[in-house]
C-alpha cells in the first residue's frame, strides 16, 4: 500500500514538473513572439508622398535595423481607409491630409497628430470633362460629384460650395475610392471629381480634364503624419527619427525634382512627367505640429460637424501629445 502510495506521488510530481516546465515554455515562445511584434513598425502610405520616397529607397530600414526594428509597409487607396487601419490596430503610424484625422477623431480612433507639411492649396481640385458644358462652381448645383468620403478633398468641395453660395444639400455627392471615382468620371456617370494630386495630375494629362477650381483661397491642405496613441506614448523616440528622415527625403526631393519623379514613376505606375507636374505645384517640408495649424483643424472639425458630416463636437487639440507654440 506504501509502495502504491509513493508511486502514486511520484507520478503526480512528474506531470506536475513537466506541465510547469511546458508553460513556462509557452511563456518564453509567447514572449518572443511579442517582442519580435513589438520590433515591428508598420506603416501606412498612399500613392504618392514622401514616405514612398522613404519605402523606395529603404533608408528608414537602414536607420532602424541597427536598433533591431523592421518596417512593413501597407498601400491604402486614400486616407479614411489608412486611418480606419490605424484605428483598428494594424498600423502604427501613416499619413493623411486634413479631413480623415477629423473623420477618425469623431469616431472615437485613438490617434495622435505628430507632424505636418506646408499648405498645399494647389495640390487638390474640382475637376470636370474637357466638354462639360460647367464653367463654374456655380453650375455644380444638382449635380453629381465624385470624392473620397472623409478624405481632404471633402473638405475642399464644402468650401467652394459656400463661396459660391450653393448649399451642400443641393448636390449628390457620389462617394468613391480614386479609382472607382475616375471610372465613373470618365464613363459620365459622374458631372464632377474632386480629387488630389497625383490622381488630379494624372486625370489632366490622360483625360484632359478640365480644373474648375483648385484649393487656392479655399482650403490649407496639409498632409498630416499620424500615429496610433499607444504607439506615440511608447516609442517617442521612434517618431523622432521617422521625422528626420522624412526632412531628409524631403530636401533631396526639392533639390532633384526630375530624378526623384524618374525613380518613382515605376514604384507608382505614375508617367515621370505627370509626377512632375505634380513636384512643381507642391509645396515642400515637415513641420512639429503648431497651434495655429491645430486651431485650423478645429474649424474644419466645426464646419463639418455644423453639416452633420460628423456625428460629435470634437476638440482637436486632444489627439495631441504635445503642441508648439
Amino acid at each position: 500500500m506504501i509502495k502504491k502510495t509513493r508511486t502514486l506521488l511520484l507520478s503526480f510530481l512528474l506531470i506536475t514538473i513537466s506541465f510547469i516546465t511546458l508553460t513556462g515554455c509557452d511563456q518564453t515562445a509567447s514572449s518572443k513572439e511579442k517582442d519580435a511584434t513589438d520590433k515591428i513598425i508598420r506603416i501606412g502610405f498612399q500613392k504618392f508622398g514622401t514616405l514612398n520616397i522613404l519605402k523606395a529607397e529603404g533608408t528608414l530600414e537602414k536607420v532602424l535595423e541597427p536598433k533591431g526594428y523592421k518596417v512593413k509597409w501597407t498601400e491604402f487607396p486614400g486616407g479614411p481607409q489608412l486611418l480606419e487601419a490605424l484605428n483598428v490596430g494594424s498600423l502604427d503610424l501613416g499619413h493623411t491630409g486634413e479631413a480623415p484625422p477629423i473623420f477618425a477623431q469623431a469616431a472615437g480612433a485613438p490617434i495622435v497628430y505628430f507632424a505636418n507639411e506646408p499648405t498645399n492649396p494647389k495640390g487638390e481640385a474640382i475637376l470636370v470633362p474637357k466638354d462639360s458644358p460647367i464653367q463654374s462652381v456655380k453650375d455644380l448645383k444638382g449635380k453629381k460629384i465624385a470624392l473620397n468620403k472623409g478624405s481632404n478633398v471633402h473638405y475642399l468641395l464644402v468650401q467652394a460650395l459656400e463661396e459660391y453660395g450653393i448649399q451642400y444639400e443641393e448636390i449628390e455627392p457620389v462617394f468613391l475610392a480614386p479609382a472607382d471615382a475616375r471610372a465613373a468620371f470618365e464613363q459620365g456617370s459622374v458631372d464632377a471629381w474632386v480629387i488630389w494630386d497625383p490622381f488630379f495630375a494624372e486625370a489632366e494629362a490622360k483625360t484632359g480634364a478640365r480644373i474648375l477650381v483648385d484649393g487656392t483661397g479655399l482650403v490649407q491642405n496639409r498632409e498630416f503624419f499620424l500615429a496610433s496613441k499607444s504607439f506615440a506614448e511608447k516609442h517617442s523616440e521612434l517618431l523622432d527619427i521617422v521625422y528626420k528622415e522624412i526632412e531628409k527625403a524631403e530636401r533631396k526631393t526639392i533639390e532633384n525634382k526630375a530624378e526623384v519623379a524618374a525613380f518613382l514613376s515605376p514604384q507608382l505606375g505614375i508617367e515621370a512627367e505627370t509626377l512632375e507636374k505634380v513636384q512643381e505645384r507642391r509645396t515642400f517640408g515637415i513641420e512639429k505640429i503648431m497651434k495655429k495649424t491645430i486651431e485650423e483643424q478645429q474649424k474644419i472639425a466645426d464646419k463639418f460637424y455644423e453639416l452633420q458630416l460628423i456625428p460629435k463636437k470634437i476638440d482637436t487639440s486632444e489627439a495631441l501629445l504635445k503642441v508648439d507654440s
